[in-house]
């Protein structure tokens, strides 16, 4: 634990791994204001301010914004809020060590800490860093056993790496750190059952909240085991690791993992597990020229991992559409895109995709390579009306690290999601400002540049 805490506060990132973090924090506050008006945000929005609002008078300190909104609190409450906001769209990014979504908890946890001591960019990119390199450490020792046992990593393990990112922005000693971490092991939770309902964003503003509330208590004396992490009945072993120890910790600080694994940026704003299969079946029709009503029926090998996070064949909300393939690739044949209105709710309705759905079929298939990281291989086969027979394989989709996102679809990206909560010209500023984030002298005054309305205190 000591090893973890010491990296955690005395790392020095390269400038390599502050540019993907750059990148990163970009694309997640993007995310971040197109959600704040989801359903699930909005409740934890509400919660917020009917909890908060009383205390407001005697609050002390600084107040943390809650984007999107003309909301401010208090760090936890808006960690909690914007954690749930990132991740209300499954539009947020990816790592396939850690098996979760790592940026919507470490971001929304770094804002708020970056908030409370005034902290510059580069100091939240760093926050950003570390935080980063403790899911993905503890990924690689606990999964895919972790999260085929029914743990949602995103809130597992991004609560420890919230904590690690608040402890380094709050400027905790290694102590403190190994204290915070420790809390944090016993704050984690999250199940996959949860998938496709409001409660799979909410584990992301858990995970964030828990990380900010870690570090604060750590910073104000409160102790925990320093065998929390790896002792007989601490979290590797409680919460099924593959791994019993974090032996693998030797080359922290000089080997990253946000350089070697690196972070997927979701070019679709569904479950990660449908991307391969949607790139592949897109650029099919693109070549071939087929619509929906060409369409005999759609076959998708996959991994054994996914049927196990795309359990709704036949959606009745657009959350459950997120997690179904047969849903997102009929969705995909009928509009020959996907994006954030292919989950409105009323395309459940849409007679074209009610129609394609029964005709798509998802199976596991035994040829895949087993050796490839879980959820980011499919062969798909469409057969048409004309007789043709169309077949790919698909080995990660655009957007995974060997395929990155370009500048222009990033910018692309967060300009439509942005948009969703900001005039045109604010979404543009806010773009040009985040893109030059690590050379900001007060990550405050970035978040102003994002605030569409005057805050409101609750």
């Amino acid at each position: 634990m000591l090893s973890l805490a010491r990296f955690v506060i005395d790392a020095m990132p390269p400038q390599a791994a502050r540019a993907v973090a750059a990148s990163a924090v970009l694309d997640t506050i993007g995310v971040m204001l197109a959600g704040a008006s989801e359903p699930a945000a909005r409740i934890v929005q509400q919660v917020v301010a009917a909890e908060e609002g009383a205390a407001v008078a005697k609050a002390s300190g600084r107040r943390c914004r809650i984007l999107g909104t003309d909301l401010c609190a208090s760090a936890s409450a808006a960690a909690l809020a914007n954690g749930t906001a990132a991740h209300a769209h499954d539009f947020d990014d990816m790592c396939f060590v850690s098996l979760a979504h790592p940026s919507a908890p470490l971001v929304s946890a770094g804002l708020a800490a970056a908030e409370l001591v005034d902290a510059s960019g580069r100091a939240l990119l760093e926050a950003y860093i570390v935080g980063f390199e403790v899911e993905a450490r503890l990924g690689r020792a606990m999964n895919p056993r972790h999260y085929q046992r029914g743990w949602h990593c995103t809130s597992t393990l991004g609560t420890l790496g919230a904590a690690g990112a608040a402890s380094r922005l709050l400027g905790l000693q290694i102590v403190q750190t190994g204290h915070a971490l420790a809390i944090a092991a016993s704050e984690a939770s999250g199940l996959k059952e949860n998938f496709g309902s409001m409660v799979k964003p909410l584990h992301a503003g858990l995970a964030a909240r828990n990380g900010v509330v870690a570090a604060r208590l750590a910073a104000s004396g409160m102790t925990a085991s320093a065998s929390a992490l790896d002792g007989p009945q601490g979290f590797l072993a409680a919460m099924d690791s593959a791994s019993p120890s974090l032996d693998a910790q030797s080359d922290l600080g000089s080997r990253w993992e946000i350089l070697d694994t690196g972070i997927t940026v979701k070019l679709y704003p569904s479950c990660a597990a449908t991307h391969p299969a949607l790139d592949t079946l897109l650029d099919l029709q693109r070549r071939h020229r087929f619509t929906a009503g060409d369409v005999e029926t759609i076959e998708i090998g996959v991994d054994a991992i996914t049927p196990t996070v795309l359990v709704h064949d036949r959606p009745s909300t657009a959350l459950e559409g997120k997690f179904s393939m047969p849903f997102c690739a009929a969705a995909a044949i009928v509009d020959g895109r996907v994006g954030l209105d292919s989950f409105d709710d009323d395309r459940l309705r849409d007679d074209r995709i009610v129609r394609l759905m029964p005709r798509v079929r998802m199976h596991l298939d035994a040829t895949l390579d087993r050796s490839a990281a879980p959820l980011t291989q499919a062969r798909v086969t469409v057969r048409l009306a004309d007789g043709r027979v169309l077949t790919a394989s698909a080995n990660g989709a655009r957007g995974y690290p060997d395929r990155p996102a370009h500048d222009d679809e990033l910018a692309e990206k967060f300009t439509a999601c942005a948009l969703r909560a900001l005039p045109e010209a604010r979404a543009r500023e806010g773009l040009a400002a985040l893109r030059a984030i690590d050379h900001a002298q007060r990550v405050r005054s970035l978040i102003d540049s994002l605030q569409a309305l005057p805050v409101q205190k609750i």
